[in-house]
């Protein structure tokens, strides 16, 4: 299961926090490498949960266009209902 992109930005966001309030380096610049992981996981996630819209919406226009081609035109619809 992938992490959406909305959780990714939000540990984006907490590491950089993370960072910011680091007094030690080591801390500050593990927190920052953290940081700019997640901010690229988010970027990947963006482009996945795209992707997966467009599908969904391309197997929904399928679908519609199912609905209007019919089997046998003069008897309705595959479906069994009456093109209006």
């Amino acid at each position: 299961m992938y992490p959406t992109a909305q959780l990714c930005r939000a540990q984006q966001a907490f590491q950089l926090d993370r960072a910011a309030g680091a007094t030690l380096g080591n801390v500050r610049s593990i927190a920052e490498r953290a940081a700019a992981a997640w901010g690229v996981e988010a970027d990947l996630a963006d482009d996945r949960e795209r992707r997966y819209a467009n599908r969904v919406r391309l197997r929904e226009a399928g679908e519609r266009l199912d609905a209007l081609l019919s089997e046998n035109p003069d008897r309705g619809l595959a479906d069994g209902s009456v093109r209006a």
